[in-house]
């Protein structure tokens, strides 16, 4: 991937002006309620020049935690060695400010090492990741999914290990179930590194996590970050006239993306149909989305992933009305389950 010369940067002063930021379970860290996700549009079929604006527009309107993994991409790593790249050449005096975040669990490489919840894969990755963003430690590091066959106890044994080794100053989960996370819980407490967060997927389109794991969330004093909570553009206005060619989709990029199959004519109608609620509201159906998300106050924040500044914007817009009423949220469940 092409990278373009360092520019120079000053972040603007008025960064923390405007975002609103939400403690994260019962500990000491506030995230902002809008985080940035690197999953797409920071790998190597992506703009370095409009990766850097993205990062650069997300910080100067006090976005300070940066969402990554070691498989996002593509190709998997891509999108670290991107933001090292651009923490390295902007950010470096502004680390201290900044949230970073990665995580394991998915394919890296072959062999039986390469994947899934062992402490050798676990402990292997991050330092693979650290070294392609060229950082001393994570701010957050998680599990990215549950392992079926490796024991829970030498998973979060690794997650409090790779705490102690000062590679990481917080842990977390993602897309446990609530049962997964409340034994993953009773286990790094009695390790003595709590759990700080869980980063599930959570939109209007995927309520799994009202069946019981917001409540051990709750209970056990654990942040909530929501990943996808436009459904994958599919809660946007991107999808009302069809696929766009320059979409993901109508591009034939794949990654774990939105898919053909999933923009069935039900969809679409339900998608016209929040759009109408939306405007109502004065908003973008984007808008609307993210603010339904964040209606419920144990969501500490969203994981948004944008193409463009104007587009992060947006996102953040979201955050003028985050408010509905018992009317428009009865609307919304006519509309979720007609």
């Amino acid at each position: 991937m092409p990278y373009l010369r360092a520019m120079s940067y000053s972040a603007s002063k008025k960064r923390y002006d405007s975002m609103q930021y939400n403690r994260c379970g019962h500990s000491g860290i506030k995230l902002p309620a809008i985080s940035l996700g690197l999953w797409h549009n920071f790998g190597n079929a992506d703009d370095p020049k409009k990766a850097r604006k993205i990062i650069r527009s997300a910080f100067d309107s006090g976005v300070t935690h940066f969402d990554l993994a070691n498989n996002y991409g593509p190709p998997p790593g891509e999108a670290e060695k991107v933001f090292g790249k651009i923490l390295k050449e902007n950010f470096r005096s502004y680390r201290d400010e900044i949230i970073i975040s990665s995580k394991a669990g998915y394919y890296m490489w072959p062999g039986p090492y390469g994947e899934w919840g062992s402490k050798k894969y676990l402990v292997a990755s991050l330092d693979q990741s650290l070294k392609r963003m060229g950082l001393d430690y994570v701010d957050i590091f998680y599990h990215h999914r549950p392992d079926p066959d490796t024991p829970m106890e030498e998973t979060m044994t690794a997650l409090d290990l790779i705490v102690r080794q000062g590679k990481a100053l917080y842990v977390g989960v993602s897309s446990y179930t609530a049962e997964q996370t409340k034994r993953a819980s009773g286990m790094l407490k009695q390790l003595g590194t709590p759990c700080l967060i869980h980063q599930p997927r959570y939109s209007m389109f995927e309520r799994w996590v009202e069946d019981g794991l917001m409540d051990v969330l709750g209970h056990e004093g654990i942040g909530c970050i929501a990943f996808s909570p436009l459904a994958q553009g599919l809660l946007t206005d991107k999808y009302l006239k069809g696929i766009p060619v320059d979409s993901r989709v109508g591009r034939g990029l794949g990654n774990g993306a939105i898919t053909n199959e999933s923009i069935s004519e039900a969809v679409i109608s339900r998608v016209h149909r929040l759009n109408e609620l939306a405007q109502q509201r004065g908003q973008s159906l984007a808008q609307m989305a993210i603010a339904w998300v964040l209606k419920d106050k144990r969501v500490t924040s969203v994981v948004t992933g944008v193409s463009s500044p104007a587009q992060l914007k947006d996102n953040i817009d979201s955050l003028k009305n985050t408010s509905f009423t018992k009317e428009e949220l009865k609307s919304i469940e006519v509309i979720l389950t007609s």
